[in-house]
């Protein structure tokens, strides 16, 4: 299988030709959520069904569990203190595991009742936290516990950073997934994976404009529709190019939205980041197993 799939002369200037993707660890149920802390040189990822986190040491390539049980934890991302930002299935919030390892709670219900299962977050350079809340994991068991949806759909929050009031800020998704800003903040993109209980609904990544307060969304475009399988989380590197899962590749979308490359995995991929010294490490989560490839192109912080 090859490791890189051109589709425009673009895509050479951000891949090695000579790298490979490498199937770090393996033993997954559901890998999801990778977040990568540059101090200690590991990455966090989640393996939602079994209920634990885990940690993969880029200094000797070990993996361990870094927490179980972990309330059945999906998307993660650190702070701009290097904090742990968590969702969480089981317990329907969003939590903060501060610098002591204690844990705060910084989101959990709406109006007074419970939210769906937030599923991916995303911290913005003012502090503030958006996250999504679709229903995947109140809907059986196997994510989180089955549950009626208490909330009246699925939405797009954001926390404030000084107040810790929580906002919705986008309404108009059938089942918002993963999302990610752009370098400039100028846009948030949004993947809606609404097809899983829409008929012929097309998998699409949204993107969103971002009002001058750094808090409003403007009327969204559709930025790229899925071919196969499913868009679920994505990450920007520096240059704009949006990397994301889709199906069981990870494809590169440059920032005009045409399809730049593919990387073919072989197993259905839930999300990505980047990490390593120098944040030119594309980590991968795919169903069972972390891969990981480097590029020459960095991460976005």
């Amino acid at each position: 299988m090859l490791d890189f799939i051109s589709h425009d002369p673009r895509f050479s200037a951000l891949v090695i030709g000579h790298a490979k993707l490498e199937k770090l660890w393996t033993g997954c149920r559901w890998a999801e959520g990778p977040a990568y802390f540059p101090a200690g040189r590991y990455l966090v990822w989640s393996d939602i069904p079994n209920n634990r986190m885990m940690r993969f040491d880029e200094t000797d390539g070990s993996v361990s569990t870094f927490r179980q049980p972990s309330n059945n934890s999906n998307g993660n991302t650190t702070d701009r203190e290097g904090r742990l930002v968590t969702c969480e299935h089981l317990t329907r919030r969003v939590t903060r595991t501060e610098h002591d390892g204690s844990i705060t709670v910084l989101a959990d219900q709406w109006e007074g009742r419970p939210l769906n299962s937030p599923n991916d977050v995303v911290v913005k350079s003012d502090g503030s936290i958006w996250f999504t809340d679709p229903s995947y994991g109140i809907e059986s068991d196997y994510e989180g516990e089955a549950a009626e949806a208490e909330q009246d759909g699925c939405f797009v929050y954001r926390i404030d950073p000084r107040s810790g009031a929580i906002d919705i800020v986008i309404r108009d998704r059938v089942r918002p997934n993963g999302l990610a800003f752009s370098p400039d903040e100028q846009l948030l993109y949004v993947v809606d994976t609404g097809a899983s209980h829409v008929p012929d609904l097309p998998v699409t990544i949204e993107a969103y404009p971002v009002g001058s307060d750094g808090r409003a969304l403007g009327t969204p475009h559709r930025f790229a529709t899925c071919p196969e399988g499913f868009f679920d989380g994505l990450r920007v590197d520096m240059t704009g190019n949006i990397w994301t899962s889709a199906g069981i590749n990870v494809f590169c979308y440059g920032p005009d939205g045409a399809h730049l490359g593919t990387i073919p995995v072989g197993e259905i991929v839930a999300n990505v980041c980047f990490g390593g010294p120098k944040r030119n490490r594309l980590y991968i989560c795919g169903q069972t197993s972390l891969y990981a490839i480097y590029l020459k192109v960095r991460g976005a912080v």
